[in-house]
């Protein structure tokens, strides 16, 4: 069986005349956590934001290579829908909608056509307890998600991505905002939805790259200088320049 959910081959990305990105080349694997760190600048958020076309948006946007996704091109497809159902994404500050907690949850689902009230009460509840917060709303889905705090802002964002059922969820700095103790709870969410998802995350904290992920990527300066098992890659680095960013020399 092939595990390898996205290829990136030759990968170049420009905005307007600055190379932001440079001949990148990766696998990433399903089913565990790909952490991508690197100094401020390095092109981390570009990459992640090409895995979901996200800089499509973007006037000055364009690119050289391949992004496959499930041995599919994703810059060849044409419906953006769908395939943003199978990879999502969670942003670095709590993107909540002026609406109630349920309907947080419930957005995506009834997008997606569902309307019947069980149904959606259903999922809605899977989701809640799969990002660890079912306990601490359930009492409360009418109230306005705005009224929690940081931490569970981020959390629900997390539910109402895993409430569509995904295969990837890519996430952009999720904890940057948060406190240490909202920061653990998020890190513990990921390593338990990374047994049934693809998680591929973008982190500023070297940390807390090596305490959850499996995969590393290592860029600097728009070129993946490392990428491999984590523990592997904190043993013994290949290149000069990540034992340099491990210890704290460059960053």
């Amino acid at each position: 069986m092939n595990d390898v959910v996205f290829e990136i081959t030759d990968l170049q990305v420009y905005y307007g005349d600055h190379k932001v990105l440079d001949r990148i080349n990766a696998k990433i694997k399903q089913k565990c956590i790909t952490a991508i760190m690197g100094p401020s600048g390095c092109g981390k958020s570009t990459l992640l934001r090409c895995l979901n076309r996200l800089n499509d948006l973007v006037q000055s946007f364009s690119m050289k290579g391949s992004i496959f996704f499930e041995g599919q091109d994703i810059y060849k497809m044409k419906d953006l829908n769908q395939y943003r159902r199978k990879v999502t994404m969670v942003f670095q500050r709590p993107n909540v909608f002026p609406m109630s907690i349920f309907d947080n949850v419930a957005y995506g689902l009834k997008i997606g056509g569902i309307k019947k009230k069980e149904i959606l009460k259903e999922r809605v509840e899977i989701a809640l307890r799969k990002a660890f917060l079912w306990d601490e709303v359930k009492d409360k889905l009418k109230k306005p998600a705005v009224q929690l705090s940081g931490g569970q802002q981020q959390r629900l964002c997390i539910a109402r991505a895993l409430a569509i059922e995904p295969e990837v969820i890519l996430l952009d700095e999720p904890t940057s905002a948060l406190d240490p103790i909202a920061t653990t709870n998020i890190e513990r969410l990921l390593e338990t939805i990374a047994q049934q998802y693809t998680v591929v995350i973008v982190t500023h904290s070297m940390g807390q790259a090596l305490r959850i992920s499996d995969q590393v990527m290592f860029l600097y300066q728009g070129r993946l200088i490392e990428y491999g098992v984590t523990s592997e890659v904190v043993k013994a680095p290949n290149h000069e320049m990540t034992r340099q960013f491990l210890t704290g020399k460059i960053g």
